[in-house]
């Protein structure tokens, strides 16, 4: 029998558009490892590391990290797993990193979950929080039964500042800005795998069933209903 090459792929989508959804699904369903790019940047600014350190001083300035940083951070990390199925997330951002990760590994597929940016901006602007317990609501789909208390308290709700409309709006033009030219650098070396949809259980299937023609299932589950 002849072992499966392994898997290298990548996921992009804007925020909101149910990414760390997805991504847990297919973890969980193909036994991939995860790495994403936010939670390895918070790892390396909690434990102090001189890339943490560095991070972090353009954050505070409100700058984004260079392109140098941000993959120097993932390829380091990419090493250790060499053995391994993974999936990126949040990375490659620029087609500068997408150049770099080339050069250091071939990459078989990229998932696009491609969102309509109105689905993004009322699936986020419609979540308010309780802060002292961090109980989140949806209007659309999980609303408080009094709009704008909490259930259980009866203190007021908050909107978090990136949840606010005008931020909401300005996200998605600076992930537009940013990462078109990357799906473009993939859609031309026909890498890349969109899914569009305004729902993350409809996106869900087509996705499953695109990865299970690269990897099996390894979940438990009945995986004739993938959920």
């Amino acid at each position: 029998m002849v072992a499966r090459p392994l898997l290298r792929a990548v996921i992009m989508g804007p925020p909101g558009s149910g990414k760390g959804t997805v991504s847990a699904r297919i973890i969980k369903h193909f036994g991939v490892k995860h790495l994403s790019s936010g939670d390895l940047l918070r790892d390396n600014m909690q434990k102090k590391t001189e890339v943490g350190i560095l991070a972090k001083s353009y954050i505070d300035q409100g700058q984004l990290i260079p392109d140098h940083i941000m993959t120097q951070l993932m390829l380091n990390e990419i090493k250790g797993l060499e053995q391994y199925n993974w999936l990126l997330d949040g990375f490659p951002r620029t087609v500068a990193q997408a150049e770099a990760l080339d050069k250091e590994c071939h990459i078989d597929t990229v998932i696009d979950l491609d969102v309509p940016f109105e689905t993004i901006k009322g699936r986020l602007t419609a979540r308010w929080i309780h802060p002292a317990s961090g109980r989140v609501y949806n209007l659309e789909f999980s609303p408080p039964k009094v709009q704008g208390i909490d259930d259980i308290t009866g203190e007021p709700l908050v909107q978090r500042d990136d949840d606010k409309p005008e931020t909401v709006s300005k996200r998605l033009q600076a992930y537009d800005a940013q990462t078109k030219p990357v799906l473009e650098y993939y859609r031309k070396k026909g890498l890349l795998k969109s899914f569009s949809g305004t729902e993350t259980n409809k996106i869900w299937p087509h996705i499953y069933a695109f990865l299970q023609t690269k990897l099996p299932d390894v979940s438990q589950k009945d995986a004739t209903n993938p959920r």
